[in-house]
């Protein structure tokens, strides 16, 4: 499957993933995460059910606090 990660081509061997599979496989281990697959925010405790499919546009990213 392909898709585009951040604004990147990615390919994965599977036909499907979740998107805490995802986040394993790319090693983002932050605790803060926003995520957005085809613009749509997916809420954390929907993590191990979201699926990514091929073709679709996935944004990861972290919040970072600090003044």
């Amino acid at each position: 499957m392909k898709i585009n990660l951040n604004n990147k081509s990615e390919s994965f061997d599977k036909e499907q993933l979740t998107i805490t599979e995802l986040l394993a496989l790319k090693n983002y281990t932050f605790k803060m995460l926003v995520v957005k697959i085809n613009g749509e925010l997916v809420r954390r405790h929907e993590f191990d059910k979201a699926i990514v499919r091929d073709g679709d546009d996935v944004m990861v990213l972290h919040l970072v606090t600090g003044g």
